[in-house]
């Protein structure tokens, strides 16, 4: 593959100037990110995504990362000789599922980012949801797709009840990135799996946050003819749910993007996590490359 041409330094200077009107516009707001996908997997995006994230605190944009880590879960599995199954887009997970879990995404996953973040200049910061009962969670039950009134039950698997934003507040004056692995504790101090895009999705309208983007392995949404849709509207979504559009692992992932953006979140995003620098591209320029909801 042939490099690309470097840039001359008066287009450098250029490009920044031209970032100046949406680093005021977004300065001082939050903005959730959902990360997943390649983007944590091939080596040249996952530094990519931690130098963007410490750019954008660096300009005043205060970034919060909740990560998933379904294939590192399902390679753990493997090793132990379980088999991952999904229900719905969600996991179906027994007590020892949530042990592997837990280990993988509140150890292994959340050190590695917090690491990364940290060795390009950042401040970041691991949490779970069980710290300090950050995500308050109760047990999620599935409407069978098969039998009309019957409720599926897949283990230990979660729906967020309430998330406090005291601690993400705290590490956002201190000038730390928080970067959450979603897990959530029950009344009993019990643990739940819970879907990484749901988190974000509900973590984002508790902090009021200005944009919720979510990071994909696909261009965005797309149609039944494999077309990207850029802009979407809550009536266009559902729309897409009912003619089967959307389906599998992209419906829980649709579903916490629109329930964001009809309750307070001002932009919310589908992005190709596949592209470099997609979190600058959609942020700090006029180059969507992904799909934008809206509420209305």
């Amino acid at each position: 593959m042939t490099p690309p041409p470097s840039l001359t330094p008066s287009r450098k200077a250029e490009i920044l100037a031209e970032a100046l009107p949406y680093i005021q516009r977004f300065h001082g707001k939050t903005v959730v990110i959902k990360y997943g996908g390649n983007a944590m997997t091939d080596p040249a995006l996952r530094n990519g995504f931690a130098r963007d994230v410490v750019l954008l605190k660096l300009v005043g944009i205060n970034p919060v990362v909740v990560h998933g880590g379904g294939p590192q879960i399902d390679q753990f599995l493997k090793r132990i000789g379980k088999q991952g199954e999904f229900v719905q887009g969600m996991r179906v997970t027994d007590a020892e599922t949530m042990d592997v879990v837990e280990m993988v995404l509140g150890g292994l996953v959340n050190m590695e980012i917090v690491s990364l973040i940290n060795h390009h200049g950042g401040r970041a910061v691991g949490l779970s949801g069980k710290d300090g009962g950050f995500i308050r969670a109760r047990k999620l039950l599935l409407p069978s797709e098969e039998k009309r009134g019957e409720w599926l039950d897949i283990g230990q698997v979660g729906e967020v009840e309430r998330i406090d934003p005291a601690l993400v507040a705290l590490l956002d004056s201190g000038d730390f990135i928080p970067v959450i692995a979603p897990v959530g504790v029950g009344p009993d101090g019990e643990s739940y799996n819970i879907n990484a895009d749901l988190v974000a999705g509900k973590l984002a309208e508790t902090l009021r946050a200005e944009k919720l983007i979510v990071l994909t392995n696909t261009p965005g949404v797309l149609d039944k003819a494999g077309q990207l849709l850029t802009g979407l509207t809550a009536r266009q979504v559902d729309a897409l749910f009912a003619d089967g559009a959307i389906s599998g692992g992209m419906r829980p992932k649709i579903a916490s993007v629109l329930e964001a953006a009809t309750h307070g979140v001002q932009s919310c995003h589908i992005i190709d996590g596949r592209v470099p620098h997609a979190l600058l591209l959609e942020i700090l320029t006029d180059k969507g490359v992904g799909t934008l909801i809206r509420g209305e």
